[in-house]
């Protein structure tokens, strides 16, 4: 199976270490960052999807990050 993320952080440097993170753990990027405007808080925003194969059937109660 092959389990799927979106990582979103404000565009600090944490953004970086959480994809850092995941990819440490064997993610692997899918597709391009994506930055967006968050009028709420008037900060830019970041994300970057990742996906990785994983043994077994998907199972909803699994925690995504734990993988």
């Amino acid at each position: 199976m092959i389990a799927y993320r979106l990582l979103t952080e404000e565009d600090t440097s944490a953004f970086c270490h959480k994809v850092t993170a995941a990819l440490a753990k064997g993610w692997v990027l899918h597709g391009d960052p994506q930055y967006a405007f968050d009028h709420s808080t008037g900060r830019m925003r970041c994300a970057q999807a990742v996906t990785k194969e994983v043994d077994g059937p998907y199972d909803p109660e699994r925690r995504l990050g734990e993988l």
